[in-house]
């Protein structure tokens, strides 16, 4: 018993190094032939009153731990020029206008980067804000966006994209769009597109690539041992799956994982972790680079797959 909680105490802090890496990562914006548009998607309506000076399109990219800054520009960010998912953003305001406007006018498309704190309170950085508060902060502030949005410009459609603790609070607020609850109806968001969620599980959202994924989300897999990890990271809770699906938005949801990534495939069991804690921790760097790692999805990097995705979506 011992020895399980050891184990479990040095994944844990494997889980605390990896969530936010992100902040070490490089990039590459480069644009290979890509994916065709997985999951169907609705087109604008034709019967809204929409003003000319709404986009067709809104593309809402929610960075991971350390990407981003509360005060941040969402139309120019600067917190962190190595984001993963400037990977993203940078590519489809230049296929669409190059430079963004804040009131969203870019050739049709909005992009918008979500500003927010991004940190992981832990034990080497107290001082930092919780990740309950920073996720709950950037869960509402994109949900602000998108009210802010539709209330002006109801025939807009939402792209969403988000990395680790940002996709995390994208994938909690596309359960909620998909059954209903949230601040736009489900018929208004084309597609998602989650990058090592913790809260990954199979048979929620289509995994793209990555066939050989064997494990589900940390927030699943230290649900059981929440108390363990609150000394260690005061303030994350480990809440487990997500209630239900993605509900209307099931088929618009794709997940990319890679499967040594402990973030979105961490061991189902104990027992497992036992066996497979020296293998987790020598793979924990595999979290910072979906930039350049070619291996997650055919024939390009996630961020690559991702812009391809959405110029299908849009282009269409």
């Amino acid at each position: 018993m011992k020895k399980t909680l050891t184990v479990l105490g040095v994944i844990i802090l494997v889980v605390i190094l990896i969530v936010g890496v992100g902040q070490w990562m490089t990039r590459n914006d480069e644009d290979k032939p890509g994916p065709t548009t997985t999951g169907a998607s609705p087109t604008p309506g034709t019967d809204v009153d929409q003003p000319d000076s709404c986009p067709a399109y809104e593309v809402i990219s929610a960075p991971g731990t350390w990407e981003s800054k509360a005060d941040d520009d969402p139309v120019h960010p600067t917190a962190n020029p190595n984001s993963l998912l400037l990977g993203v953003t940078n590519p489809l305001q230049e296929a669409y206008g190059g430079d963004a406007t804040a009131d969203g006018a870019n050739g049709g498309v909005k992009v918008w980067t979500l500003p927010y704190a991004a940190q992981f309170r832990n034990i080497n950085a107290l001082g930092e804000m919780s990740y309950d508060d920073s996720r709950n902060q950037g869960y509402d502030r994109v949900v602000e966006e998108m009210s802010a949005t539709y209330a002006g410009c109801p025939g807009t459609q939402f792209i969403l994209t988000g990395f680790s603790q940002g996709a995390v609070l994208t994938g909690d607020l596309a359960t909620e769009i998909g059954n209903g609850n949230g601040p736009v109806p489900a018929a208004n968001v084309a597609g998602v597109a989650l990058i090592a969620d913790g809260r990954r599980e199979d048979g929620k959202g289509t995994l793209v690539g990555s066939p050989d994924v064997k494990g589900i989300g940390a927030e699943i897999a230290l649900s059981s041992v929440n108390l363990l990890v609150q000394p260690i990271v005061p303030g994350a809770s480990m809440r487990g799956p997500r209630p239900t699906n993605f509900g209307e938005l099931q088929d618009r949801v794709n997940q990319f994982c890679d499967p040594a990534d402990l973030v979105c495939s961490a061991p189902r069991d104990i027992g497992n972790a036992v066996a497979r804690a020296n293998d987790l921790i020598a793979a924990n760097g595999i979290h910072a680079q979906y930039s350049t790692n070619g291996n997650v999805v055919p024939d390009a990097t996630v961020p690559q797959w991702i812009v391809n995705w959405a110029k299908d979506i849009i282009n269409n």
